[in-house]
Formats: structure tokens, C-alpha cells, sequence
């Protein structure tokens, strides 16, 4: 199984070539290996919803799942839509998980990507922590890192500062996976 590449590692800036055939036999191997790694980040880390195929060193635009209702593994991703409207939010990566960044995200987006077997699929005007979370994945296939997004005044924290007093770093963003609606900002 392919291991997750630390920050810094310099294959993590470039972007990611696009899938001709999703079904060839080195594609299908590549989506095992990084349904893998994520499960076993899972296990180990006890979360990540999502990774992508550069993170374990596969130059290739392809994302592995661990959320309800969707494909385990996309293909091609792209943002066909986004809100005007933004908002704040703690990015954990797995390529540093023990940091978490404050970047601005779009609170919505459409996006539209192909399955591994072949269809073109959309999933139009995402939640929140869907759409926070796709922005996160598409910026790996395309060299981006939560580092170049940082916003506002100390905005890297450790995740053990971080868990000391979740609730002080949550108030200082506009919404946090797992934080009650009724808790968000406006």
C-alpha cells in the first residue's frame, strides 16, 4: 500500500493529469491503493473523509470517498459552480495531520466527475462540509495546498493546541464539520 506523503514533498505541487479511460488496469490498482491508504489513515488517525491520488504519489485526478451516498473512488472532478458567499473553516490534511489551517472556502459548490466505471456524474450545490471538502481534494489534483489559502491572523494551529480548547478555535471560524447549525456564525 502506498503511504501518505508528508508536506513538503515536492510531487505534492503539481497537478494531476486527467483520466483518459477510467476502467485501464493501472487506474483500477491506483483506486485500490488509495481506498486503502485512506482506510487505513481512518484507523489510525480517526478521521478523513477524503484523499487524493497525489497525496500517495499518484499523478493522477482521482479522489477516494469515505462518504455517505457517494462513489468510493471520483474521477476528473471539477468545480462547475460556486457560491458568492464564503466561509472560514479549520482544513486538516492528511499530509499534516498534525495541523489544522484556517482557509476560506466556498459554502457551496457543484461538481461535476466521472466513476470508475465510466459515468459522468453531478452533484449539484453541496452542504457545507461537502463542499469544503471537495475544494480541498480538487486543490491537491491541482497543486494547491491549505497553506496557500491560509486566512486571517494565526491561522496554523496544532491539532494538540487545537484539541486543548476546540470550542475557542471553532468560534473563530464561520463553520466546522461536526458543529451544530445552530452553532454557526453568520
Amino acid at each position: 500500500m502506498n503511504s501518505i506523503l508528508p508536506i513538503g514533498t515536492p510531487s505534492l505541487r503539481e497537478r494531476s493529469a486527467p483520466l483518459a479511460d477510467q476502467s485501464a488496469a493501472g487506474i483500477v490498482a491506483d483506486a485500490r491503493a488509495l481506498t486503502g491508504a485512506l482506510a487505513a489513515f481512518r484507523a489510525e488517525h480517526g478521521f478523513g473523509r477524503a484523499i487524493a491520488a497525489p497525496q500517495i504519489g499518484v499523478n493522477r485526478r482521482m479522489i477516494a470517498l469515505a462518504l455517505p451516498g457517494w462513489p468510493r473512488v471520483i474521477t476528473n472532478p471539477e468545480i462547475v459552480w460556486h457560491s458568492t458567499s464564503t466561509m472560514t473553516v479549520w482544513d486538516d490534511c492528511m499530509c499534516f495531520p498534525d495541523l489544522l489551517v484556517r482557509v476560506r472556502r466556498h459554502e457551496s459548490v457543484s461538481v461535476a466527475f466521472t466513476t470508475l466505471d465510466g459515468v459522468r456524474q453531478t452533484r449539484e450545490r453541496l452542504g457545507r462540509a461537502e463542499s469544503e471538502l471537495i475544494q480541498h481534494e480538487i486543490d491537491h489534483l491541482d497543486g494547491v495546498l491549505s497553506f496557500d489559502r491560509a486566512a486571517g491572523h494565526n491561522a496554523i494551529v496544532s491539532r494538540a493546541l487545537f484539541d486543548a480548547d476546540p470550542a475557542a478555535f471553532i468560534a473563530t471560524v464561520d463553520f466546522h464539520p461536526g458543529r451544530p447549525a445552530t452553532e454557526v456564525r453568520s
